[in-house]
């Protein structure tokens, strides 16, 4: 009896390469449909929402959900949009800065210097990065009381740089390996003081570190929620909580004004990712690889 043949090379990679394909499709299609639908349904009015009949296009779309979500008044305890955006973007402002300037100075002592406990050093970073954050909610929440921060951008800004920072250093140690050390001594001979070489040489070769870990850290703070809630009342309250103040015991939820506000605190990222994109995708990779 003639043994079954294989099929042809040939026509096994081009299977998988279809096979590959379409697994692709349906993972991008499970990534981009929830946000697709949050899009819809934030410019579907509030009655149509609840129905089981819905539709891939609002029937009649209406911006009221974004002037409700944008106008919406402070109730007690709580505060409005504009003044929410203000305190998170302030938040980020100095997370993404400290991170930046933290995380580099001692990503360069640690590619560029040999120093008692700096591989214990190493160890620590990757171990902090293992720690859930919700199992450090009640040390953080009475370290910060203790420091009389409670309620304060600096206090919730203390947080997050140290939740963001641990990251921060990996990536960018990673980049300063990869640059040559041997550049910076070339540039020397021709002629650079220390300083200058460095700046003009090494530096600009760090950008897209610097990059990608900035998004990274403009993300984290951006989007947290756990310790926001936790540390912060009144006005001082951040996007992700703010949309939370529109589940009430006293009144319907108004589902069009929740998803119209998710929507506006994703404007600011998204457009920050769209214009850096290129280096950040790079920029991690070769973090990521290096070192």
């Amino acid at each position: 009896m003639p043994r079954p043949t294989a099929p042809p090379t040939g026509v096994r990679s081009r299977g998988m390469r279809i096979l590959f394909n379409v697994l692709a499709v349906i993972v991008f299609l499970c990534a981009v449909f929830p946000v697709y639908w949050m899009l819809n349904l934030s410019f579907t009015p509030g009655d149509q929402i609840i129905q089981r009949d819905q539709s891939l296009i609002p029937r009649e779309p209406t911006l009221l959900n974004y002037v409700t979500a944008w106008t919406r008044p402070a109730a007690p305890g709580q505060t409005d949009f504009p003044n929410a955006l203000r305190t998170s973007l302030t938040i980020v402002a100095i997370v993404v800065l400290c991170a930046l300037l933290f995380a580099f100075l001692a990503s360069i002592a640690l590619a560029r210097f040999r120093f008692v406990g700096r591989r214990t050093f190493i160890v620590a970073i990757l171990v902090v990065q293992m720690i859930p954050g919700e199992g450090m909610m009640f040390t953080v929440y009475n370290l910060i009381d203790d420091m009389r921060l409670m309620n304060t951008l600096v206090g919730l800004s203390l947080v997050h740089i140290a939740a963001v920072i641990p990251f921060t250093i990996w990536t960018l140690r990673g980049f300063v390996a990869g640059v040559p050390a041997e550049l910076e001594e070339a540039a020397q001979i021709d002629g650079c003081s220390k300083q200058g070489a460095f700046w003009r040489v090494t530096f600009p070769l760090l950008a897209p570190g610097l990059v990608a870990t900035g998004i990274f850290a403009f993300m984290q703070s951006w989007n947290e929620f756990a310790m926001a809630l936790l540390l912060m009342k009144d006005e001082n309250l951040t996007l992700p909580t703010w949309l939370n103040s529109f589940q009430s015991a006293t009144e319907a939820t108004n589902y069009g004004a929740v998803l119209a506000g998710s929507t506006l605190i994703c404007i600011p990222v998204v457009i920050f990712f769209l214009i850096v994109q290129g280096r950040m995708t790079g920029g991690l990779a070769a973090g990521a690889v290096k070192g």
